[in-house]
């Protein structure tokens, strides 16, 4: 079948597209993270809870796979622990810092991701890449009020943000590295990584709060099931996917429509105030994701109406 075909060989361009998509999904990630807070599973204990239920369901896929994988295991166990570290030092940092601030600095990623490509992997660094990451850097630094001087890091959350961010280009390189393993095999181990790390997390930066009352947690099951197997699942899934089909910088720049979802849905459910500065930003950071998508096309276009 056509679908199993695209599924097995990929395409550029559909990885693309599930690269903004999974983006889009990331840019409402914070607000399930912050209802489990504010029902009593602070921190890293609702990180824990939010990707432990999708490990749940997966475990027995984990199992029959790994018994005849093709992709050497202690990659994969990289790969998931990398994605997993990002994930959650960057969905923890929500719960400490604003949320526009954690979105804009875990994505400085396409500048970590372009020099990895470039170092490890020998692609060249495109031009659509370069418009796409100054595009996405301007955005950002307007976000963050720049003319109040540099956004740089303030707390913990602020900290955490930023590494996420240069594990998770890490993470992609490691992917691009791997392309021909199944991506759902290594989206079970993303979510057996996130379980693993964000419990010794919690301990650690939480300890004064103890082990949250999980009695309280059922009462949130109604709600955070389908979120996480209608949005969260197909969500993460487009990203590993579409990741290793392309270069980390480039999955960086594409992953930037999170930036604009996320500031928008911090405004509208916050009281985290968009004028006409955030409006630029989005803008920009939206073109920015956008560009490795667009200006190739509009190259396309420019050399088929010359050949003419």
């Amino acid at each position: 079948m056509q679908v199993l075909r695209i599924y097995r060989e990929g395409n550029p361009v559909l990885a693309r597209i599930a690269c903004l998509l999974g983006g889009a999904v990331w840019g409402v990630f914070w607000i399930p993270l912050r209802h489990l807070d504010e029902a009593g599973m602070s921190g890293a204990w609702a990180t824990a809870i939010f990707h432990g239920i999708p490990l749940l369901l997966l475990l027995p896929i984990l199992l029959i796979r790994t018994s005849r994988l093709s992709s050497p295991k202690i990659l994969l166990h990289l790969v998931g622990f990398t994605m997993g570290l990002s994930l959650v030092l960057y969905s923890t940092a929500f719960l400490y810092t604003d949320v526009v601030r954690v979105v804009a600095l875990y994505y400085l990623t396409p500048i970590w991701g372009a020099v990895l490509g470039r170092i490890w992997l020998k692609e060249r660094i495109t031009g659509a890449r370069i418009v796409g990451i100054f595009l996405g850097l301007a955005g950002m630094l307007i976000i963050l009020n720049v003319d109040q001087g540099l956004p740089l890091p303030q707390n913990i959350g602020d900290w955490m943000a930023i590494a996420g961010g240069v594990i998770w280009a890490i993470a992609a390189t490691l992917m691009r590295q791997n392309p021909q393993a199944d991506s759902l095999t290594t989206l079970t181990f993303w979510f057996f990584w996130c379980t693993i790390l964000a419990v010794p997390l919690a301990l650690l930066m939480q300890g004064h709060y103890a082990v949250p009352d999980f009695s309280a947690f059922r009462s949130e099951l109604p709600w955070l099931i389908p979120v996480i197997l209608l949005i969260a699942v197909p969500g993460y899934f487009a990203i590993t996917w579409g990741t290793p089909q392309l270069n980390p910088g480039t999955s960086g720049l594409l992953f930037m429509t999170e930036i604009s979802v996320g500031t928008l849905t911090a405004a509208w459910l916050t009281s985290e105030i968009i004028g006409a500065r955030e409006i630029t930003g989005i803008v920009l950071i939206s073109l920015a994701g956008l560009s490795e998508v667009l200006l190739p096309m509009l190259r396309n276009a420019l050399r088929r109406i010359r050949d003419t």
